[in-house]
């Protein structure tokens, strides 16, 4: 999705020369495009005998659907479990929260 975004539109070929190194076989590429499009991220557009792929949610989208899934699958749907634990494991220290604090205060 990354290299996607980028590129906003592109062939097989070209997303798989825009990825990083070690670039995966166009196969697993395919496939992975093929599924991102079944869920909805992707749309294929077929253009003579090939195919082009273009993002069809944006990046805060995605990101938004991702996070809403982790809170629901691993932590019964609460953010708030999610800040504690990563404060338990130390993923997120007091200055970090209280940068949060002050842009949930800014957006009220």
């Amino acid at each position: 999705m990354q290299t996607l975004w980028q590129l906003q539109k592109a062939g097989l070929r070209e997303i798989v020369e825009n990825m990083a190194y070690p670039k995966p076989h166009s196969n697993t590429v395919a496939t992975i495009l093929k599924i991102l499009a079944e869920k909805g991220f992707v749309t294929i557009e077929p253009i003579g005998r090939m195919n082009f792929y273009s993002p069809a949610i944006t990046k805060e989208e995605y990101s938004d659907r991702r996070i809403t899934g982790i809170a629901e699958a691993y932590f019964d749907g609460s953010y708030n479990k999610i800040i504690s634990y990563m404060a338990e494991s130390k993923k997120v220290n007091i200055s970090d929260l209280e940068l949060l604090i002050a842009q949930l205060k800014n957006k009220e």
